[in-house]
Protein backbone atom coordinates (compact mmCIF):
# COMPACT_ATOMS: atom_id res chain seq x y z
CA UNK A 1 0.00 0.00 0.00
CA UNK A 2 2.76 2.47 0.93
CA UNK A 3 4.74 1.66 -2.20
CA UNK A 4 1.63 2.08 -4.34
CA UNK A 5 0.80 5.46 -2.81
CA UNK A 6 4.38 6.59 -3.32
CA UNK A 7 4.11 5.62 -6.98
CA UNK A 8 0.86 7.58 -7.32
CA UNK A 9 2.53 10.65 -5.80
CA UNK A 10 5.46 10.34 -8.19
CA UNK A 11 3.24 10.05 -11.27
CA UNK A 12 0.97 12.86 -10.10
CA UNK A 13 3.92 15.18 -9.40
CA UNK A 14 5.44 14.46 -12.81
CA UNK A 15 2.19 15.30 -14.61
CA UNK A 16 1.74 18.47 -12.56
CA UNK A 17 5.27 19.66 -13.34
CA UNK A 18 4.77 19.02 -17.05
CA UNK A 19 1.33 20.64 -17.32
CA UNK A 20 1.98 23.55 -14.95
CA UNK A 21 5.49 24.14 -16.34
CA UNK A 22 6.87 24.35 -12.82
CA UNK A 23 10.02 22.45 -11.90
CA UNK A 24 9.72 22.86 -8.12
CA UNK A 25 6.39 21.05 -7.61
CA UNK A 26 6.25 17.86 -5.54
CA UNK A 27 3.54 15.73 -3.97
CA UNK A 28 3.74 14.22 -0.50
CA UNK A 29 0.81 12.19 0.78
CA UNK A 30 -1.34 13.75 -1.95
CA UNK A 31 -0.54 17.28 -0.76
CA UNK A 32 0.94 19.64 -3.36
CA UNK A 33 4.13 21.50 -2.45
CA UNK A 34 5.87 24.25 -4.40
CA UNK A 35 9.39 24.39 -3.05
CA UNK A 36 8.98 24.47 0.74
CA UNK A 37 5.41 25.81 0.71
CA UNK A 38 2.37 23.54 0.94
CA UNK A 39 -0.30 24.80 -1.47
CA UNK A 40 -3.89 24.82 -0.24
CA UNK A 41 -6.62 22.79 -1.91
CA UNK A 42 -8.76 25.41 -3.65
CA UNK A 43 -11.85 23.26 -4.35
CA UNK A 44 -13.36 20.19 -2.67
CA UNK A 45 -13.21 17.97 -5.77
CA UNK A 46 -9.38 18.30 -5.77
CA UNK A 47 -9.11 16.29 -2.57
CA UNK A 48 -9.85 12.69 -3.65
CA UNK A 49 -9.78 11.06 -0.23
CA UNK A 50 -12.94 9.08 -0.91
CA UNK A 51 -10.91 6.62 -3.02
CA UNK A 52 -7.50 6.38 -1.34
CA UNK A 53 -4.65 4.64 -3.04
CA UNK A 54 -6.02 4.63 -6.63
CA UNK A 55 -4.42 6.40 -9.55
CA UNK A 56 -7.77 6.88 -11.26
CA UNK A 57 -9.05 8.92 -8.32
CA UNK A 58 -6.06 11.22 -8.43
CA UNK A 59 -5.60 11.89 -12.16
CA UNK A 60 -8.23 14.60 -12.35
CA UNK A 61 -7.11 16.15 -9.07
CA UNK A 62 -3.50 16.38 -10.28
CA UNK A 63 -4.58 17.91 -13.59
CA UNK A 64 -6.78 20.44 -11.79
CA UNK A 65 -3.93 21.50 -9.50
CA UNK A 66 -1.61 21.93 -12.48
CA UNK A 67 -4.11 24.00 -14.48
CA UNK A 68 -4.66 26.29 -11.49
CA UNK A 69 -0.92 26.97 -11.27
CA UNK A 70 -0.65 27.47 -15.03
CA UNK A 71 -3.61 29.78 -15.69
CA UNK A 72 -4.21 31.72 -12.47
CA UNK A 73 -2.12 34.78 -11.66
CA UNK A 74 -1.95 35.00 -7.84
CA UNK A 75 -1.48 38.79 -7.62
CA UNK A 76 -4.46 39.50 -9.87
CA UNK A 77 -6.50 36.88 -8.02
CA UNK A 78 -5.80 38.54 -4.67
CA UNK A 79 -6.79 41.98 -5.94
CA UNK A 80 -10.16 40.74 -7.17
CA UNK A 81 -10.98 38.40 -4.28
CA UNK A 82 -13.64 39.45 -1.73
CA UNK A 83 -12.47 40.13 1.81
CA UNK A 84 -15.35 38.29 3.45
CA UNK A 85 -14.07 34.78 4.39
CA UNK A 86 -17.24 33.01 3.28
CA UNK A 87 -17.40 34.78 -0.08
CA UNK A 88 -13.68 34.14 -0.52
CA UNK A 89 -14.31 30.40 -0.13
CA UNK A 90 -16.80 30.44 -3.01
CA UNK A 91 -14.59 32.75 -5.11
CA UNK A 92 -11.66 30.31 -4.83
CA UNK A 93 -13.87 27.50 -6.04
CA UNK A 94 -15.08 29.46 -9.07
CA UNK A 95 -11.52 30.40 -10.02
CA UNK A 96 -10.57 26.73 -9.94
CA UNK A 97 -13.43 25.90 -12.31
CA UNK A 98 -12.24 28.64 -14.69
CA UNK A 99 -8.73 27.24 -14.81
CA UNK A 100 -10.02 23.73 -15.46
CA UNK A 101 -12.09 24.98 -18.41
CA UNK A 102 -8.83 26.11 -20.08
CA UNK A 103 -7.48 22.58 -20.41
CA UNK A 104 -5.56 22.20 -23.72
CA UNK A 105 -7.78 20.90 -26.52
CA UNK A 106 -4.93 18.85 -27.93
CA UNK A 107 -4.90 16.82 -24.70
CA UNK A 108 -8.48 15.49 -24.46
CA UNK A 109 -7.49 13.06 -21.70
CA UNK A 110 -7.11 15.98 -19.29
CA UNK A 111 -10.69 17.14 -19.84
CA UNK A 112 -11.88 13.56 -19.40
CA UNK A 113 -9.94 13.22 -16.13
CA UNK A 114 -11.36 16.50 -14.82
CA UNK A 115 -14.92 15.53 -15.73
CA UNK A 116 -14.51 12.13 -14.06
CA UNK A 117 -13.03 13.69 -10.93
CA UNK A 118 -15.89 16.18 -10.59
CA UNK A 119 -18.50 13.46 -11.12
CA UNK A 120 -16.91 11.28 -8.46
CA UNK A 121 -16.95 14.18 -6.03
CA UNK A 122 -20.59 14.99 -6.83
CA UNK A 123 -21.62 11.37 -6.26
CA UNK A 124 -19.78 11.24 -2.92
CA UNK A 125 -21.31 14.56 -1.83
CA UNK A 126 -24.82 13.40 -2.74
CA UNK A 127 -24.36 10.00 -1.03
CA UNK A 128 -23.32 11.76 2.17
CA UNK A 129 -26.86 13.26 2.38
CA UNK A 130 -25.41 16.77 2.58
CA UNK A 131 -27.81 17.84 -0.18
CA UNK A 132 -30.66 17.38 2.29
CA UNK A 133 -29.52 20.54 4.12
CA UNK A 134 -30.23 23.99 2.68
CA UNK A 135 -26.56 25.01 2.79
CA UNK A 136 -25.39 21.76 1.24
CA UNK A 137 -27.97 21.93 -1.57
CA UNK A 138 -27.01 25.54 -2.27
CA UNK A 139 -23.33 24.69 -2.68
CA UNK A 140 -24.08 21.52 -4.63
CA UNK A 141 -26.21 23.51 -7.07
CA UNK A 142 -23.55 26.19 -7.37
CA UNK A 143 -20.86 23.62 -8.18
CA UNK A 144 -22.84 21.71 -10.81
CA UNK A 145 -24.45 24.69 -12.56
CA UNK A 146 -21.28 26.81 -12.55
CA UNK A 147 -19.21 24.04 -14.08
CA UNK A 148 -21.92 23.28 -16.66
CA UNK A 149 -22.13 26.96 -17.68
CA UNK A 150 -18.36 27.41 -17.92
CA UNK A 151 -17.80 24.19 -19.86
CA UNK A 152 -20.95 24.66 -22.03
CA UNK A 153 -22.19 21.23 -20.98
CA UNK A 154 -25.40 19.81 -19.57
CA UNK A 155 -25.79 19.12 -15.87
CA UNK A 156 -25.56 15.40 -15.06
CA UNK A 157 -29.10 14.10 -15.53
CA UNK A 158 -28.85 12.10 -12.30
CA UNK A 159 -28.81 15.35 -10.29
CA UNK A 160 -31.13 17.57 -12.34
CA UNK A 161 -34.13 16.79 -10.19
CA UNK A 162 -32.16 17.44 -7.01
CA UNK A 163 -30.89 20.89 -7.92
CA UNK A 164 -33.74 22.22 -10.10
CA UNK A 165 -35.67 24.08 -7.32
CA UNK A 166 -32.49 25.75 -6.05
CA UNK A 167 -31.34 26.61 -9.58
CA UNK A 168 -34.65 28.33 -10.28
CA UNK A 169 -34.32 30.31 -7.04
CA UNK A 170 -30.78 31.45 -7.92
CA UNK A 171 -31.37 32.27 -11.60
CA UNK A 172 -33.01 35.72 -11.07
CA UNK A 173 -30.15 36.84 -8.78
CA UNK A 174 -27.02 35.49 -10.45
CA UNK A 175 -28.21 34.25 -13.84
CA UNK A 176 -26.48 37.14 -15.64
CA UNK A 177 -23.24 36.53 -13.74
CA UNK A 178 -23.44 32.82 -14.52
CA UNK A 179 -23.65 33.63 -18.24
CA UNK A 180 -20.60 35.87 -17.89
CA UNK A 181 -18.45 33.10 -16.49
CA UNK A 182 -18.31 31.26 -19.82
CA UNK A 183 -17.96 34.45 -21.85
CA UNK A 184 -15.04 35.84 -19.84
CA UNK A 185 -13.26 32.66 -18.80
CA UNK A 186 -10.11 33.53 -20.75
CA UNK A 187 -9.81 36.93 -19.02
CA UNK A 188 -9.09 36.43 -15.32
CA UNK A 189 -9.81 40.01 -14.27
CA UNK A 190 -13.19 40.29 -16.04
CA UNK A 191 -14.14 36.77 -14.99
CA UNK A 192 -13.36 37.74 -11.41
CA UNK A 193 -16.03 40.47 -11.48
CA UNK A 194 -18.76 37.92 -12.22
CA UNK A 195 -17.27 35.39 -9.80
CA UNK A 196 -17.17 37.98 -7.02
CA UNK A 197 -20.84 38.88 -7.55
CA UNK A 198 -21.81 35.20 -7.38
CA UNK A 199 -19.62 34.61 -4.32
CA UNK A 200 -21.14 37.50 -2.36
CA UNK A 201 -24.70 36.42 -3.19
CA UNK A 202 -24.01 32.80 -2.22
CA UNK A 203 -22.28 33.94 0.98
CA UNK A 204 -25.36 35.99 1.98
CA UNK A 205 -27.63 33.02 1.36
CA UNK A 206 -25.36 30.68 3.32
CA UNK A 207 -25.43 33.03 6.30
CA UNK A 208 -29.20 33.31 6.11
CA UNK A 209 -29.47 29.53 5.96
CA UNK A 210 -27.27 29.36 9.04
CA UNK A 211 -29.35 31.88 10.92
CA UNK A 212 -26.69 34.59 11.11
CA UNK A 213 -27.92 37.10 8.53
CA UNK A 214 -27.78 40.01 10.99
CA UNK A 215 -24.22 39.35 12.15
CA UNK A 216 -22.40 39.21 8.82
CA UNK A 217 -19.01 40.59 9.82
CA UNK A 218 -18.83 38.87 13.17
CA UNK A 219 -19.69 35.38 11.97
CA UNK A 220 -18.37 35.13 8.41
CA UNK A 221 -15.19 33.36 9.45
CA UNK A 222 -17.09 31.06 11.79
CA UNK A 223 -19.61 30.09 9.12
CA UNK A 224 -16.83 29.50 6.60
CA UNK A 225 -15.00 27.27 9.07
CA UNK A 226 -18.14 25.30 9.86
CA UNK A 227 -18.81 24.79 6.17
CA UNK A 228 -15.34 23.40 5.63
CA UNK A 229 -15.78 21.00 8.51
CA UNK A 230 -19.39 19.96 7.91
CA UNK A 231 -20.02 20.40 4.18
CA UNK A 232 -16.58 19.56 2.85
CA UNK A 233 -15.51 16.29 4.46
CA UNK A 234 -13.05 15.80 1.57
CA UNK A 235 -10.43 18.08 3.14
CA UNK A 236 -11.31 21.40 1.49
CA UNK A 237 -8.94 24.10 2.88
CA UNK A 238 -9.30 27.10 0.60
CA UNK A 239 -7.69 29.48 3.07
CA UNK A 240 -4.72 27.20 3.62
CA UNK A 241 -5.53 26.20 7.18
CA UNK A 242 -3.36 23.30 8.32
CA UNK A 243 -4.99 20.23 9.79
CA UNK A 244 -1.97 19.60 12.02
CA UNK A 245 -0.26 21.60 14.71
CA UNK A 246 3.15 22.77 13.58
CA UNK A 247 6.04 24.53 15.33
CA UNK A 248 6.07 28.30 14.95
CA UNK A 249 8.31 29.12 12.02
CA UNK A 250 9.41 32.31 10.28
CA UNK A 251 12.20 33.71 8.16
CA UNK A 252 15.36 34.90 9.83
CA UNK A 253 16.07 38.63 9.64
CA UNK A 254 19.80 38.05 10.15
CA UNK A 255 20.05 35.51 7.34
CA UNK A 256 18.29 37.89 4.95
CA UNK A 257 20.78 40.64 5.84
CA UNK A 258 23.75 38.42 4.94
CA UNK A 259 22.24 37.05 1.67
CA UNK A 260 21.05 33.79 3.28
CA UNK A 261 24.62 32.70 4.05
CA UNK A 262 24.60 30.53 7.17
CA UNK A 263 27.59 31.29 9.35
CA UNK A 264 29.51 29.31 11.95
CA UNK A 265 31.72 31.27 14.31
CA UNK A 266 34.08 28.39 14.99
CA UNK A 267 34.25 24.64 14.34
CA UNK A 268 37.28 24.13 16.58
CA UNK A 269 35.26 22.38 19.28
CA UNK A 270 32.88 20.34 17.10
CA UNK A 271 33.17 16.57 17.43
CA UNK A 272 31.85 13.35 15.94
CA UNK A 273 31.88 10.45 18.38
CA UNK A 274 30.84 6.86 18.76
CA UNK A 275 28.02 7.11 21.30
CA UNK A 276 29.18 3.95 23.06
CA UNK A 277 32.47 5.64 24.04
CA UNK A 278 30.57 8.10 26.24
CA UNK A 279 29.01 5.38 28.41
CA UNK A 280 30.79 2.97 30.76
CA UNK A 281 30.65 -0.68 29.71
CA UNK A 282 28.69 -1.74 32.82
CA UNK A 283 26.15 1.05 32.26
CA UNK A 284 25.81 0.14 28.58
CA UNK A 285 25.00 -3.42 29.60
CA UNK A 286 22.40 -2.18 32.07
CA UNK A 287 20.78 0.04 29.44
CA UNK A 288 20.77 -2.81 26.93
CA UNK A 289 19.03 -5.20 29.31
CA UNK A 290 16.46 -2.54 30.14
CA UNK A 291 15.81 -1.89 26.45
CA UNK A 292 15.47 -5.61 25.69
CA UNK A 293 12.88 -6.00 28.44
CA UNK A 294 10.81 -3.11 27.11
CA UNK A 295 10.95 -4.41 23.54
CA UNK A 296 9.90 -7.89 24.67
CA UNK A 297 6.96 -6.45 26.61
CA UNK A 298 5.84 -4.41 23.59
CA UNK A 299 5.54 -7.55 21.39
CA UNK A 300 6.71 -5.81 18.20
CA UNK A 301 5.61 -7.75 15.05
CA UNK A 302 9.18 -7.96 13.79
CA UNK A 303 8.64 -10.47 10.99
CA UNK A 304 5.66 -8.64 9.58
CA UNK A 305 7.55 -5.34 9.75
CA UNK A 306 10.50 -6.91 7.92
CA UNK A 307 8.20 -8.21 5.17
CA UNK A 308 6.58 -4.80 4.79
CA UNK A 309 9.95 -3.05 4.54
CA UNK A 310 11.18 -5.65 2.07
CA UNK A 311 8.15 -5.02 -0.15
CA UNK A 312 8.63 -1.25 0.18
CA UNK A 313 12.27 -1.21 -0.89
CA UNK A 314 12.30 -4.06 -3.38
CA UNK A 315 13.12 -3.09 -6.96
CA UNK A 316 14.26 -4.82 -10.15
CA UNK A 317 17.98 -5.45 -10.74
CA UNK A 318 19.79 -6.78 -13.80
CA UNK A 319 20.70 -10.46 -13.64
CA UNK A 320 22.14 -11.32 -17.03
CA UNK A 321 20.39 -12.24 -20.28
CA UNK A 322 18.03 -14.95 -21.52
CA UNK A 323 18.88 -16.12 -25.03
CA UNK A 324 16.82 -17.75 -27.76
CA UNK A 325 13.78 -15.45 -27.91
CA UNK A 326 11.77 -14.49 -31.00
CA UNK A 327 11.58 -10.84 -29.95
CA UNK A 328 13.73 -8.46 -27.96
CA UNK A 329 17.34 -7.30 -28.41
CA UNK A 330 19.25 -8.72 -31.38
CA UNK A 331 21.87 -11.22 -30.26
CA UNK A 332 24.94 -10.62 -32.43
CA UNK A 333 26.31 -14.03 -31.57
CA UNK A 334 23.40 -15.70 -33.41
CA UNK A 335 23.48 -13.77 -36.68
CA UNK A 336 25.43 -16.60 -38.34
CA UNK A 337 22.42 -18.86 -37.73
CA UNK A 338 20.32 -16.51 -39.85
CA UNK A 339 22.64 -17.17 -42.81
CA UNK A 340 22.76 -20.91 -42.25
CA UNK A 341 19.05 -21.21 -41.55
CA UNK A 342 16.97 -18.30 -42.94
CA UNK A 343 13.82 -19.59 -41.23
CA UNK A 344 15.40 -19.29 -37.78
CA UNK A 345 13.63 -16.68 -35.65
CA UNK A 346 15.17 -17.21 -32.21
CA UNK A 347 17.84 -14.58 -32.73
CA UNK A 348 16.96 -12.28 -29.86
CA UNK A 349 17.70 -12.06 -26.20
CA UNK A 350 15.98 -10.33 -23.29
CA UNK A 351 17.40 -8.89 -20.11
CA UNK A 352 16.76 -11.00 -17.04
CA UNK A 353 15.80 -9.17 -13.85
CA UNK A 354 15.42 -10.25 -10.27
CA UNK A 355 13.87 -8.48 -7.28
CA UNK A 356 16.44 -7.01 -4.93
CA UNK A 357 16.69 -4.52 -2.09
CA UNK A 358 19.21 -1.74 -2.63
CA UNK A 359 18.44 0.83 0.04
CA UNK A 360 19.89 2.53 3.08
CA UNK A 361 17.82 4.17 5.82
CA UNK A 362 19.43 6.60 8.24
CA UNK A 363 17.73 7.50 11.53
CA UNK A 364 18.77 10.91 12.85
CA UNK A 365 17.67 11.36 16.47
CA UNK A 366 17.36 14.77 18.10
CA UNK A 367 19.21 14.52 21.43
CA UNK A 368 18.21 17.95 22.71
CA UNK A 369 16.78 18.47 26.19
CA UNK A 370 13.16 18.57 25.00
CA UNK A 371 13.53 15.01 23.66
CA UNK A 372 15.00 13.49 26.83
CA UNK A 373 11.59 12.29 28.07
CA UNK A 374 11.14 10.33 24.81
CA UNK A 375 14.58 8.68 24.78
CA UNK A 376 13.38 5.19 25.70
CA UNK A 377 10.54 4.81 23.14
CA UNK A 378 12.77 6.31 20.44
CA UNK A 379 15.56 3.88 21.29
CA UNK A 380 13.07 1.00 21.11
CA UNK A 381 11.82 2.19 17.73
CA UNK A 382 15.22 2.59 16.05
CA UNK A 383 16.42 -0.70 17.51
CA UNK A 384 13.45 -2.65 16.15
CA UNK A 385 13.54 -0.89 12.78
CA UNK A 386 17.28 -1.46 12.42
CA UNK A 387 16.78 -5.17 13.03
CA UNK A 388 13.80 -5.35 10.65
CA UNK A 389 15.64 -3.46 7.92
CA UNK A 390 18.56 -5.86 8.25
CA UNK A 391 16.21 -8.82 7.82
CA UNK A 392 14.67 -7.07 4.81
CA UNK A 393 18.10 -6.71 3.20
CA UNK A 394 18.47 -2.94 3.61
CA UNK A 395 21.28 -1.13 5.40
CA UNK A 396 20.55 1.18 8.30
CA UNK A 397 22.41 3.57 10.53
CA UNK A 398 21.42 5.39 13.70
CA UNK A 399 22.80 8.87 14.33
CA UNK A 400 22.19 11.53 16.92
CA UNK A 401 22.93 15.20 17.39
CA UNK A 402 23.33 17.42 20.42
CA UNK A 403 25.84 19.93 21.78
CA UNK A 404 28.84 19.39 24.02
CA UNK A 405 27.86 22.29 26.28
CA UNK A 406 24.94 24.39 27.38
CA UNK A 407 24.59 28.05 26.31
CA UNK A 408 27.46 28.14 23.85
CA UNK A 409 30.36 26.74 25.85
CA UNK A 410 33.85 27.53 24.55
CA UNK A 411 32.54 28.85 21.21
CA UNK A 412 30.58 31.55 23.02
CA UNK A 413 33.64 32.42 25.14
CA UNK A 414 35.75 32.86 21.99
CA UNK A 415 33.14 35.17 20.50
CA UNK A 416 33.04 37.27 23.62
CA UNK A 417 36.84 37.55 23.66
CA UNK A 418 36.73 38.63 19.99
CA UNK A 419 34.62 41.66 20.91
CA UNK A 420 31.17 40.24 20.12
CA UNK A 421 31.14 40.90 16.33
CA UNK A 422 27.70 41.24 14.71
CA UNK A 423 25.98 38.22 13.15
CA UNK A 424 28.41 35.59 14.40
CA UNK A 425 26.26 32.66 13.23
CA UNK A 426 26.15 29.41 15.18
CA UNK A 427 27.70 29.71 18.65
CA UNK A 428 28.07 26.32 20.31
CA UNK A 429 30.08 23.11 20.31
CA UNK A 430 28.36 20.54 18.12
CA UNK A 431 28.42 16.90 19.09
CA UNK A 432 27.34 14.43 16.43
CA UNK A 433 26.84 10.89 17.70
CA UNK A 434 27.00 7.57 15.86
CA UNK A 435 24.91 4.92 17.60
CA UNK A 436 25.15 2.45 14.71
CA UNK A 437 27.17 2.51 11.49
CA UNK A 438 25.40 1.52 8.27
CA UNK A 439 27.84 -1.36 7.69
CA UNK A 440 27.69 -2.62 11.28
CA UNK A 441 25.58 -5.69 12.01
CA UNK A 442 22.66 -5.04 14.35
CA UNK A 443 23.95 -7.51 16.95
CA UNK A 444 27.27 -5.70 17.21
CA UNK A 445 25.55 -2.31 17.40
CA UNK A 446 23.13 -3.21 20.21
CA UNK A 447 25.24 -1.63 23.01
CA UNK A 448 25.69 1.53 20.98
CA UNK A 449 21.94 1.93 20.40
CA UNK A 450 21.32 1.40 24.11
CA UNK A 451 23.66 4.35 24.84
CA UNK A 452 20.79 6.60 23.77
CA UNK A 453 19.29 6.10 27.23
CA UNK A 454 22.10 8.07 28.92
CA UNK A 455 20.37 11.24 30.21
CA UNK A 456 23.30 13.67 30.08
CA UNK A 457 23.70 13.23 26.30
CA UNK A 458 20.69 15.49 25.83
CA UNK A 459 21.59 19.18 25.73
CA UNK A 460 20.77 21.57 22.87
CA UNK A 461 20.14 20.95 19.16
CA UNK A 462 21.28 22.50 15.88
CA UNK A 463 19.06 20.57 13.50
CA UNK A 464 20.14 22.06 10.17
CA UNK A 465 23.81 21.13 10.47
CA UNK A 466 22.84 17.68 11.76
CA UNK A 467 20.62 17.02 8.73
CA UNK A 468 23.45 18.24 6.49
CA UNK A 469 25.89 15.85 8.21
CA UNK A 470 23.54 12.88 7.95
CA UNK A 471 22.80 13.60 4.27
CA UNK A 472 26.49 13.85 3.43
CA UNK A 473 26.96 10.40 4.95
CA UNK A 474 24.10 9.07 2.84
CA UNK A 475 25.48 10.73 -0.29
CA UNK A 476 28.65 8.69 0.12
CA UNK A 477 26.72 5.43 0.05
CA UNK A 478 26.34 3.34 -3.12
CA UNK A 479 22.72 2.28 -2.59
CA UNK A 480 20.19 3.55 -5.12
CA UNK A 481 17.50 4.37 -2.51
CA UNK A 482 18.50 6.71 0.31
CA UNK A 483 16.07 7.71 3.05
CA UNK A 484 16.72 9.94 6.05
CA UNK A 485 14.26 9.65 8.94
CA UNK A 486 14.61 12.58 11.35
CA UNK A 487 13.16 11.98 14.81
CA UNK A 488 12.87 15.47 16.25
CA UNK A 489 10.49 18.00 17.71
CA UNK A 490 11.23 20.18 14.67
CA UNK A 491 12.37 23.17 16.75
CA UNK A 492 16.13 23.85 16.68
CA UNK A 493 17.24 25.40 19.95
CA UNK A 494 20.59 26.83 20.93
CA UNK A 495 20.26 29.70 23.37
CA UNK A 496 23.61 31.33 22.59
CA UNK A 497 22.99 31.31 18.83
CA UNK A 498 19.45 32.63 19.20
CA UNK A 499 20.52 35.54 21.40
CA UNK A 500 23.46 36.54 19.22
CA UNK A 501 21.47 36.35 15.95
CA UNK A 502 17.66 36.02 16.08
CA UNK A 503 15.07 33.49 17.17
CA UNK A 504 14.56 32.02 13.69
CA UNK A 505 18.18 31.75 12.57
CA UNK A 506 18.52 28.01 13.12
CA UNK A 507 14.95 27.31 12.08
CA UNK A 508 15.32 28.82 8.61
CA UNK A 509 18.66 27.08 8.10
CA UNK A 510 16.95 23.76 8.85
CA UNK A 511 14.25 24.40 6.25
CA UNK A 512 16.80 25.50 3.65
CA UNK A 513 18.95 22.43 4.31
CA UNK A 514 16.05 19.97 3.97
CA UNK A 515 14.90 21.61 0.72
CA UNK A 516 18.42 21.50 -0.74
CA UNK A 517 18.96 17.82 0.00
CA UNK A 518 15.50 16.78 -1.18
CA UNK A 519 16.26 18.45 -4.51
CA UNK A 520 19.49 16.40 -4.58
CA UNK A 521 17.52 13.15 -4.32
CA UNK A 522 17.66 12.31 -0.59
CA UNK A 523 14.21 11.64 0.82
CA UNK A 524 13.92 13.39 4.22
CA UNK A 525 11.04 12.25 6.45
Amino acid sequence: MARGQERIDELGAASIRALARRRDCTLHERRLWQGRCALPVSAPHLAPFDEPGTLAAFRGAADGMALRMRHSRPALHERGAPTDPLARTVFEWLEQLRCESLAPRELPGIARNLRDRHQRWAEAFHRSLLTETEQGLLLFTLALVSRARIEAEEVDERFEGVIEPMRMALAPCIGHAWAGLRRERSDQARYGVHACAIAEEIADRLRQAGGTADTRTLHSADVARCLRQALFPLAFDADGESRFLQPVSADSRVLSEVDDVYRIFTTAYDEELEAATLVRAALRQEYRERLDRRIAQAHWPLQRLARTLHALFTGPARDGWDDGHEAGHIDGRRLAQLIASPAERRLFRNERQRPTVDAVVSFLVDCSGSMKAHAEPIAMMVDVFSRALEQAGAASEVLGFTTAAWNGGRALADWQRAGRPRHPGRLNELRHLVFKEADTHWRRARPGIASMLKPDLFREGVDGEAVDWACRRLAGRVESQKVLVVVSDGSPMDRATGLANDAHYLDQHLRDTVARWECAGVKVL
